[in-house]
């Protein structure tokens, strides 16, 4: 393995090749939206080349970017809900929305009570789902971006499903 500078062209065109399709699966799934996903993953690449990483690997380079983009893409999902409530306070908007069936109207049930259940969720083991199911990670690289070890994300990832499967509960929820 070579060492990879993020100030290279061809070195950063491989960076970006092999991580960007992972960076942004988890940005949408914190972010919630493409816009916002596509606007983090670019930023983080910029930070990459602005600080002149240099990274012993592709996998490194991963790992270290899908840190960063998680991190930013928390701290977006966070404002993003103070501005949503603050405009709310503001201008009290109605939030009902039209019934288009009852089919919708179950579907979209379901996604609040799942994103509600995930929101209940720790930190810690909301983190690991998001990784583990949206990031398509596997145990061992989901380890080395959160700095704990494989077992101890097996551990979490049981944790976080047991307690969404309590939080849902599954005589509640519509299944397609």
């Amino acid at each position: 393995m070579r060492p990879l500078d993020a100030n290279n062209d061809a070195h950063f065109r491989e960076i970006y090749t092999e991580t960007m399709p992972v960076l942004f699966k988890v940005a949408y799934r914190i972010a919630g939206s493409e816009e916002a996903a596509e606007d983090l993953c670019h930023d983080a690449l910029i930070k990459m080349t602005e600080k002149e990483m240099k990274f012993p690997s592709v996998n490194d380079a991963k790992y270290w970017l899908i840190r960063v983009v998680k991190n930013a893409s928390l701290n977006y999902a966070k404002r993003k809900g103070r501005e949503r409530r603050a405009y709310e306070r503001a201008l009290k908007e109605d939030r009902r929305k039209m019934d288009s069936g009852e089919t919708e109207l179950l579907k979209s049930d379901t996604i609040d009570r799942v994103q509600h259940a995930l929101d209940q969720l720790p930190d810690n083991l909301r983190a690991v789902l998001h990784l583990k199911e949206y990031g398509e990670l596997n145990y061992k690289e989901i380890g080395r971006v959160l700095g704990i070890t494989e077992g101890n994300v097996k551990v979490r990832v049981f944790r976080a499903r047991e307690q969404l499967s309590k939080l849902i509960g599954a005589d509640d929820v519509y299944m397609p």
